[in-house]
């Protein structure tokens, strides 16, 4: 499957992390951000599995992220910075 921008996942879809796009006007931010850079301080890292553990309604925005033993909570304009590949899903889940 290619890689998908992690905004387009839903509650418990999984992942892992493929790269984090330093493009500020696809964040909706012409100032050239920082917040790829931030992204992957916080370790948002290819190959890091992550998985989506809630959204806020309504509008699910914000999105919360489990990333190892972290919860974070990103924007979707945020998460649409970090290309994941999803990961199928597991049987009994």
């Amino acid at each position: 499957m290619p890689p998908v921008s992690l905004a387009t996942l839903r509650k418990g879809a999984r992942a892992v992390v493929v790269d984090v796009r330093d493009d500020a006007q696809s964040l909706g931010d012409e100032a050239q951000s920082t917040v790829s850079r931030r992204l992957l301080e916080l370790g948002f890292v290819p190959g890091e599995a992550l998985e989506v553990v809630e959204e806020i309604w309504p509008g699910a925005d914000p999105m919360a992220i489990r990333l190892g033993n972290t919860t974070f909570a990103l924007r979707r304009r945020e998460a649409l910075a970090v290309m994941v590949e999803p990961q199928a899903a597991r049987d009994g889940t």
